[in-house]
């Protein structure tokens, strides 16, 4: 389970990221490339060339953690590669994970009409 409150505070890596890479490749990334503490307790998420999956790394105080989720169908919503991060907030990081639009989320999904009686 991905920990999420309402201080935390999600970053997205724009462009694509070497998927082969594991906690410490991507905790470096962080530090390096985007100029961040890989280590303060932010989740910071990278997606792959295909954009399919992403993987998220963050540290607890306790520890390093690494989540990774695969699409079957469709990619994950990515900004365009014109700043090296861009913050959005928990629930529309869940949104993304979810396969939602997350930069303007509403039901694609037709709702069933709700029964009048119960059988």
């Amino acid at each position: 389970m991905i920990p999420t409150s309402a201080s935390l505070r999600v970053w997205l890596a724009v462009g694509h990221t070497d998927m082969r890479r594991g906690m410490a490749g991507l905790a470096l990334q962080v530090q390096q490339a985007l100029g961040r503490d890989p280590y303060a307790g932010d989740l910071y998420v990278f997606r792959g060339r295909r954009g399919d999956l992403v993987k998220i790394v963050c540290h607890d105080g306790i520890g390093m953690s690494l989540y990774a989720k695969r699409l079957e169908r469709g990619r994950f919503l990515w900004p365009t590669p014109t700043d090296g991060v861009v913050g959005i907030s928990a629930p529309q990081l869940g949104y993304m994970l979810d396969g939602i639009d997350w930069r303007n989320p509403r039901h694609t999904v037709s709702v069933a009409p709700r029964p009048m009686a119960a059988l």
